[in-house]
C-alpha cells in the first residue's frame, strides 16, 4: 500500500516570501515539528542535484535521511526524494498566488513504505496528514507575524 498525503494552506503573505522561506532547508526546524537537524551535503543555493541530510523524530522514532531536489521551479514548486530506509519518500512543495495576493502552498508527501512500515500504512497516513497540517499552521503563523 502506497502513501500520499496532500494538505495545503492559505498564507497572508506573497507567494515569493512564502516559497522563500518554505524552499530554504536550513529553516525547516522552524516550522517542521518533528526536524531536529538539517545538514546541507551539497553547497548552497537550492537547486536540482542538492543533497540535505535531515534528521527527524516521527512516531517516537529517530529518522535519518537525505533528500535529493529533483525539481525546483523557484516560487512554484519543489521536489525532494529520498530512496533510503524502510520508507523512500517524495516531497513536493507547490505555491501558487490566490486572491488578495495571499498564497495557496501545498504539500504531498508520497511513497511506499516497506517491510514492517509497509503494514503500519494506514496509520502512517494519518500521523501525516496531522503533522503536515500543524506544521503548516506554523508556517502561516510566521510568516503571517505582523
Amino acid at each position: 500500500m502506497s502513501v500520499d498525503v496532500r494538505t495545503e494552506i492559505v498564507i497572508d503573505a506573497p507567494r515569493d516570501e512564502v516559497a522563500a522561506y518554505a524552499a530554504d532547508p536550513s529553516k525547516a526546524p522552524s516550522w517542521y515539528a518533528n526536524i531536529k537537524s538539517v545538514e546541507w551535503r551539497t553547497p548552497p543555493p537550492l537547486a536540482v542535484g542538492s543533497k540535505i541530510a535531515f534528521v527527524a523524530e516521527f512516531l517516537g522514532r529517530r529518522l535519518a535521511y537525505t533528500y535529493e531536489v529533483t525539481d525546483h521551479v523557484p516560487g512554484e514548486r519543489l521536489t525532494m526524494r529520498t530512496a533510503q530506509g524502510p520508507f523512500p519518500m517524495e516531497t513536493t512543495y507547490t505555491w501558487a498566488t490566490v486572491e488578495g495576493g495571499r498564497t495557496r502552498m501545498t504539500l504531498r508527501n508520497r511513497g511506499t513504505p516497506t517491510g514492517f512500515t509497509k503494514l503500519a500504512a494506514p496509520l502512517l497516513t494519518t500521523k501525516m496528514r496531522k503533522a503536515n497540517t500543524t506544521d503548516l499552521q506554523t508556517l502561516k503563523a510566521l510568516l503571517e507575524r505582523p
